[in-house]
């Protein structure tokens, strides 16, 4: 965490998923853990107010930035948060399907093993569990084509709890100078010499 800033910066937090399926689209901050992904929203989040939360997308080549913040009606907790991510095509789904609104939502991202998952679940190499061999200590896919050894797959969990923001924008690293939230962001995070 950084806190050369007013606003201390938080990115302890694994990524960023995209949820399509619902009025608005869905913009979701993964923790490793749900108790830690809870204790963010209850500390920070909860006191956000809607029309205040800010979504910026700094494009940099082949990555981007995902900068978040808002003003807290407990400012003594108020943390911003941002994470350097690859470019993604649900990245790229969201930036085109958003239509200036989404849900901000919290979740946690699980990898599963075949133990773990029922029978229908796809592995990472999109064969389901029954396509994969049934020994202990070999489970490789069956399918001639697949080069796949283990069966491996992942779970999104989404907490209930939900905030909708409308302030979104996608900008270039040269355009961040016009945005305090990302200009905060960048000066703090990368243009500051780490000590």
């Amino acid at each position: 965490m950084s806190s050369d800033s007013p606003i201390p910066w938080f990115d302890s937090f694994l990524g960023v998923a995209y949820r399509y399926y619902e009025i608005r689209m869905n913009v979701v901050p993964l923790f490793s853990d749900l108790k830690i992904a809870r204790k963010f929203w209850m500390d920070t989040m909860h006191w956000w107010n809607d029309h205040s939360i800010k979504i910026r997308f700094v494009e940099t080549g082949d990555t981007y930035w995902f900068i978040m913040g808002a003003e807290s009606r407990n400012p003594k907790n108020n943390r911003a948060i941002f994470k350097v991510l690859p470019k993604s095509p649900h990245f790229d789904r969201f930036k085109k399907g958003h239509e200036g609104t989404a849900y901000l939502r919290l979740g946690t991202y699980a990898i599963k093993f075949k133990k773990d998952v029922k029978d229908d679940a796809k592995c990472n190499c999109g064969h389901i569990k029954e396509d994969h061999e049934e020994g202990k200590d070999d489970d490789s896919c069956l399918f001639e084509d697949c080069d796949c050894k283990k069966f491996e797959t992942f779970q999104v969990n989404l907490l209930k709890k939900k905030k909708t923001v409308s302030d979104i924008k996608f900008l270039t690293e040269t355009e961040i100078k016009d945005d305090v939230l990302a200009w905060n962001c960048f000066s703090v995070n990368k243009y500051t010499e780490k000590r």
